[in-house]
């Protein structure tokens, strides 16, 4: 009840007991004022003390509430903590930023560990155990006009990979990273008999400041996200773009250009490959990246500069331009399947196609260059069974417009692949899949080679 009612009422209460007991009025007037006062003070008193206890009491509340709201708080931290600590275990290269610090550079690793165990044949002759053939699809090597081979069975964990992160604190307004990563592929090393040793390669070396990329990277011309879900280390070669290599990138919100490292590779009027190394101009390219709820999208071009000198075919200097669109995504499809694909034209793109199938140009009886048109794609479907389960099916296709008249008939004309898998994951980090791939090589003759390939894969990421 509030205190000014309250001293009202008492007052009220007083004088009506006073009234009560009084004798003549105007006896007992000042006997009434000074007990009124009396009872006035004490009841002020009363109040003061109400007041006292009531602020002691708001105190006691306020206190109470700060601890509650701690306790809240660091219940919230440590749930936030366990859901952090969740997600890095469901997918474990969500801890790629994190790791132990020395100075101001935090040191992180990650990477993979990988088993293959594969069994193929060719139509078009025998391959050796030593050949990169007998790891992954090289489109553009497959064997023509031999003999067919038996289905040969090779185990391998060449491809497993290690990355080596570093973040160096150089305040809020900067960001300084680097990255280092290796793996075993295409490389000498042991033999089969005892050791299978093989030599580490570096695939990426880069450093990142803010919005600027230096090093060896994926192409900004590749779309690395849309790469299909294969066992095969690419899959869909024949219709990707792929290429690693030294660069200067910029990248500002979904625009990326780049100028990279240049080479420029020609088809002799013999119908082998040169590599001229007289490049003076990086190839130049651009690239935006769209993206939302519906997946993503990247829109790429290319501008080179193909050139050779006097002291290549002793036909005197000449240079060419050559040039590319690509167009590549992955786009959703329901909840959880996707599709991917690749599309990409242009005229002196040799060495960037499904790990150069064909050379960028060809040498006419002048001495010019004569840049090699080609288009090629891919299409991909992953679709999930179920949390544990999933499969990719695929097809890719490249086309070379070879001037024949100067290459011979006997380069590559097309070539084709098709794939479907199973993969299954018992628990996030760990893969087991199997594959099968058919793939085929035409010449400009006609003649033509293809393999047949199963493939069973483990592969761990750490």
């Amino acid at each position: 009840m509030p205190h000014r009612l309250i001293r009202k009422e008492l007052r009220a209460a007083l004088l009506c007991a006073t009234c009560l007991a009084a004798s003549p009025v105007a006896a007992q007037d000042a006997t009434v004022d000074e007990r009124l006062d009396r009872l006035e003070a004490l009841v002020e008193g009363l109040i003061e003390r109400l007041d006292a206890q009531q602020g002691t009491l708001n105190e006691q509340q306020a206190e109470t509430a700060a601890a509650a709201e701690a306790v809240m708080a660091e219940t919230r931290a440590l749930q936030a903590r366990q859901e952090q600590l969740a997600a890095q275990i469901a997918d474990p290269t969500t801890h790629e930023g994190r790791g132990f610090k020395v100075g101001n550079t935090t040191f992180a690793y990650t990477g993979y560990v990988k088993l293959d165990a594969i069994s193929q044949r060719f139509s078009g002759g025998d391959v050796p155990s030593s050949s990169i053939l007998r790891d992954f699809l090289v489109p553009g090597a497959i064997p023509i006009g031999g003999d067919p081979s038996g289905f040969d069975t090779d185990f391998s964990a060449r491809q497993t990979r290690f990355i080596f992160k570093t973040e160096t604190d150089v305040g809020a307004e900067h960001s300084l990273n680097s990255l280092i990563e290796l793996d075993f592929m295409v490389t000498d090393g042991g033999n089969e008999r005892v050791s299978n040793s093989f030599v580490p390669r570096l695939r990426q070396a880069y450093i990142t400041y803010d919005n600027w990329l230096f090093g060896q990277t994926w192409s900004t011309f590749q779309n690395v996200g849309a790469l299909p879900d294969s066992l095969d280390f690419i899959g869909t070669t024949p219709g990707t773009v792929f290429d690693r290599q030294p660069m200067v990138r910029y990248t500002n919100g979904g625009l990326q250009i780049a100028v990279e490292q240049p080479e420029t590779e020609i088809t002799s009027p013999a119908g082998t490959r040169v590599l001229p190394g007289d490049d003076n101009i990086p190839d130049i390219i651009a690239r935006y990246n769209f993206a939302g709820d519906w997946g993503s999208l990247s829109a790429a071009g290319i501008y080179r500069n193909l050139r050779i000198t006097d002291d290549d075919f002793g036909t005197g200097s000449d240079s060419a331009a050559a040039y590319g669109l690509s167009l590549a995504g992955k786009l959703k499809v329901g909840s959880r399947d996707d599709f991917r694909f690749m599309a990409t034209a242009g005229d002196g793109l040799g060495r960037y196609i499904g790990l150069n199938i064909v050379n960028d140009a060809a040498l006419d009886p002048d001495g010019d260059l004569d840049p090699i048109f080609t288009y090629s794609g891919f299409g991909a479907y992953r679709h999930f069974w179920s949390d544990k389960l999933r499969s990719t099916v695929a097809a890719s296709y490249f086309k070379a417009d070879n001037p024949i008249l100067l290459t011979t008939d006997q380069v590559t004309d097309e070539s084709w692949n098709a794939l479907a898998n199973l993969i299954w994951s018992p628990v996030d980090p760990l893969t087991i899949g199997i594959e099968y791939m058919y793939a085929e090589r035409t010449l400009e003759d006609g003649q033509s080679g293809n393999l047949q390939k199963v493939q069973i894969s483990t592969q761990y990421k750490f």
